[in-house]
């Protein structure tokens, strides 16, 4: 499933395969957030020949809700519904029904939740999270867990870890015992939690080593605390999770964050920060950040971003962009949706080059202080 083609001298950063039956992903790899079916405003065609994406991320919670599992089983699973042909990983939903801290319970058969869209009360289970994915038919998916909050206390994550052990043991046994419905291999992958505390962080990675499962998750972070924990708990996570199998880390986040999480060894990422910032007029450039509502880009006829590979970053020019978001264009949103999605996707392939070729440490350094910038 997973073959590390080259490695960073200087650094834990690696460039690798991940191989699913719908195709092989380079990785470090960026996944589009697409979490009821549809990347907000942007077309198929626009994610694979703009963006170039390689797999899509899609939400249990949201799905389950909404169709249901039944149109989505009537459909063929998720691919078939909204005509993707690419690989799909799922999040059991675990992150959401920790948003829904007002209506939720968490037992030790599951958490119990109200939904966001009518107020009806469902169970999620280790279990039928489990069933729930087979059903959608994604290449990736996970465990159910408990997202402790931050801050929290020390006995509140490790109560927190607990249970999301206990819940581990479970899905394993599910997925171990029942087969994918639609005849395309699954990987589950186990999610480390444990907060910012270093001793929950290390037994929570080896609880998700020795489940031994096609990939790993690190999740429970870019929740509000400070980058240099978030840094700290992935090298601490990193030393213990297998070398061989792909490390994702979940809802991380700015280009920043990825470079340094990419050093320190992880392989995939997700977050809804280009689309949902693209959205309110906040550009990611190879140059620095942009607020395109800003006054400065009124007549600025130069291309949003010449660098980036994409018609939309290239055609298009700040003063027409900025046009649209202030006049509340439904094509501003589009374009500006896809320019950062292609520029996080173009990122973390020129990273990918860069650990090839051996040169990825002296050019993250250059690149880190270019991408904190405002422009």
């Amino acid at each position: 499933m997973f073959k590390i083609e080259s490695r960073d001298k200087k650094t834990k950063a690696r460039a690798g395969i991940l191989t699913t039956h719908r195709g092989d992903i380079p990785t470090p790899i960026f996944m589009p957030v697409g979490t009821g079916g549809t990347v907000k405003g942007i077309l198929h065609r626009d994610l694979t020949e703009e963006i170039d994406a390689k797999i899509i991320l899609a939400n249990t919670y949201h799905l389950y809700l909404r169709p249901g599992t039944d149109i989505i089983k009537a459909a063929g699973g998720l691919h078939k519904f909204m005509s993707w042909d690419l690989p799909i990983l799922t999040d059991s939903g675990g992150y959401q029904v920790f948003s829904l801290s007002a209506n939720r319970k968490l037992t030790e058969k599951g958490a119990i939740f109200r939904s966001h869209i009518d107020g009806s009360e469902h169970v999620f289970t280790p279990e039928n999270t489990i069933d729930i994915q087979r059903v959608i038919g994604a290449e990736i998916i996970m465990a159910l867990d408990e997202c402790a909050p931050f801050p929290c206390d020390q006995k509140y994550a490790r109560k927190s870890v607990t249970l999301t052990h206990h819940w581990l043991d479970r899905a394993v046994e599910r997925f171990r015992t029942t087969e994918p419905i639609w005849g395309t291999e699954q990987f589950l992958f186990p999610i480390v939690q444990g907060g910012i505390f270093d001793d929950l962080r290390r037994i929570s990675a080896e609880k998700a080593a020795e489940a031994g499962m096609a990939g790993n998750a690190i999740g429970g972070l870019s929740v509000g605390e400070p980058a240099d924990e978030m840094y700290r708990t992935i090298e601490i996570v990193n030393e213990i999770l297998p070398e061989d199998k792909p490390r994702y880390l979940m809802g991380v986040g700015t280009p920043v964050n990825i470079l340094e999480a990419i050093e320190r060894g992880v392989d995939m990422f997700d977050c809804v920060m280009p689309t949902r910032n693209g959205r309110n007029g906040m550009l990611f450039t190879s140059e620095g950040i942009i607020n395109i509502k800003n006054n400065k880009w009124i007549d600025d006829f130069s291309p949003i971003d010449p660098s980036v590979p994409s018609e939309v970053s290239i055609n298009y020019s700040k003063a027409y962009l900025r046009h649209l978001i202030i006049s509340g264009e439904i094509l501003g949103s589009q374009i500006s949706s896809i320019h950062n999605l292609a520029f996080y996707l173009s990122l973390v392939r020129e990273a990918r080059e860069k650990i090839i070729t051996g040169n990825f440490k002296i050019w993250k350094e250059s690149m880190i202080k270019k991408l904190s910038a405002r422009l």
